[in-house]
């Protein structure tokens, strides 16, 4: 047993070793530096909230030595900022396959001089279709006052419902039970087969720690290194929730959705014909059942996409296309 023991304390040094040249200390703030992980061999992916400044920002590589990091841009909805520095890097070792749910998982960590390491297990991994749903289904709970009223219940309902909800403005994320330390924002999940699953970061309401997974990772980059910005989508409407009529909720399945009160003119839901007094149901073929909705499936949507967009129109129900524009 104890050379058992010995063996797998031997190879998780290994894993740790193997992908230190890939983690880099990040100093952008006032307080205790975070960390990075090496994108591509000049660029730097690193967590949103730890970047204080647009400017005076170092990077502390695996010889030692500091370099001045150059600010491309901020995504804040993914808690994701993307560096540049005049320096050859090693990249993270890219996951191919997709995590599993209880795969033991190391977050590594550069706050100072060495690369520290934290051990759990993936104990979820979020959809954002499906933390919509569930999502749905905890408001209507909490609306009809159900889980016995206790406190605790409640309390640890909300924590999910948040969890939930940055899962649909990241568009997915991985979750762990490891122990998120100081300055561990911006570093890597790291899989067993020395392979990089994501970003860590504790920088979401409540300090709710999660993985950010490389699809995510690598669409904002791409965005940031074409635009420097993030571009916002938007439809160009007014809106608020009202009860959908009996029979179009039953057959939808959804109680509510989003009317339209007012249409930007040029705006592309004016494109898509939409008019004043419409209810819009569902948008990408995800239900719109609250603003929130809306918010959320716009944060991930990519400007100029064609989407699918349903709504209710004089008591019947309709069906369009239009291409999401920017703000």
């Amino acid at each position: 047993m104890t050379n058992t023991l010995q063996q797998v304390s031997n190879e998780l040094a290994d894993l740790v070793a193997a992908a230190a040249p890939s983690v880099l200390r990040v100093d952008a703030r006032r307080r205790l530096p975070a960390t990075g992980l090496a994108w591509t061999d000049d660029l730097i992916i690193t967590a949103n909230h730890v970047v204080e400044a647009d400017s005076g920002i170092s990077v502390g590589l695996p010889d030692g030595d500091s370099v001045e990091a150059m600010l491309i841009g901020r995504d804040p909805r993914r808690d994701l900022a993307l560096l540049q520095v005049d320096a050859q890097l090693q990249p993270i070792n890219r996951a191919e396959a997709s995590p599993r749910v209880g795969s033991l998982v190391l977050a590594l960590g550069k706050p100072r001089h060495q690369v520290n390491a934290s051990l759990g297990l993936i104990t979820g991994i979020a959809d954002p279709r499906a933390a919509g749903r569930r999502r749905k289904r905890m408001k209507a709970m909490f609306k009809r006052g159900r889980h016995g009223g206790r406190r605790r219940g409640l309390q640890r309902m909300r924590i999910n419902w948040d969890a939930e909800g940055i899962g649909r403005a990241l568009g997915g994320f991985i979750r762990s039970d490891l122990t998120m330390y100081p300055g561990f924002s911006g570093g890597p999940l790291l899989g067993m087969d020395g392979t990089v699953y994501g970003m860590n970061t504790s920088g979401f309401a409540g300090g709710i720690s999660v993985a950010l997974p490389l699809s995510a990772i690598a669409k904002s980059a791409d965005a940031l290194l074409a635009h420097g910005k993030i571009q916002a989508g938007y439809l160009g409407v007014g809106i608020q929730t009202v009860e959908l009529p009996a029979g179009i909720a039953e057959e939808l399945g959804q109680a509510s959705g989003l009317l339209v009160v007012s249409v930007e003119a040029e705006s592309p839901a004016a494109e898509a014909s939409l008019l004043v007094g419409d209810i819009l149901t569902s948008l990408d073929n995800e239900p719109l059942d609250d603003v929130d909705d809306l918010q959320a499936l716009l944060a991930r949507l990519d400007v100029g996409s064609r989407v699918a967009i349903a709504y209710v129109r004089g008591g019947v129900m309709g069906a369009d296309e239009l291409v999401i524009g920017e703000r």
